[in-house]
C-alpha cells in the first residue's frame, strides 16, 4: 500500500535542539572552539553611543562576517540569507531557531561609513 504523508493541521509547538543537528565534524565548531570574542564588548564600548536604539550585536556581527570569510560569501545579502537558512551558521553565531537575523544594510552601512575614513595601506 502506498503511504500518503499528512498534510493536516502544522504542529503548534516544537522540541528542536540546536546544538544535536550540528554535525561534531563541522568546520563551524572548529572555529568555535578556537575563538574567543569575550574582549570585543569592553573593546567597542567606548565607541557606542548610550542614548538611541540598540545596535546590532557587534559579536554577531563579527561571527557572521567570520562565516561570510571562511565560506566564501561575497555580499551581505547573500551572507544574511545563509545565515538565515544554515542551522550550523545559526548556531555558530549563537543565534536560535527562530531569532531574526540582521538586515543586510547593517553591514553595508558599517563598511561604508565607519571604514571609509580608515587610512588604507596598499
Amino acid at each position: 500500500m502506498m503511504g500518503r504523508r499528512k498534510g493536516e493541521q502544522g504542529q503548534l509547538f516544537y522540541a528542536f535542539d540546536l546544538e544535536a543537528v550540528v554535525p561534531e565534524d563541522h568546520q563551524v565548531r572548529q572555529i568555535g572552539a578556537a575563538l574567543d570574542l569575550t574582549w570585543v564588548r569592553a573593546e567597542l564600548t567606548p565607541h557606542y553611543s548610550h542614548m538611541g536604539r540598540p545596535s546590532i550585536d557587534p559579536e554577531l556581527m563579527i561571527r557572521m562576517l567570520i562565516l561570510g570569510y571562511v565560506f566564501a560569501i561575497r555580499s551581505e545579502r547573500a551572507l544574511c540569507r545563509e545565515v538565515q537558512l544554515n542551522l550550523a551558521y545559526r548556531w555558530f553565531c549563537g543565534l536560535g531557531i527562530e531569532d531574526k537575523i540582521p538586515d543586510h544594510s547593517a553591514f553595508t552601512r558599517a563598511r561604508n561609513e565607519r571604514f571609509r575614513n580608515q587610512d588604507r595601506h596598499s
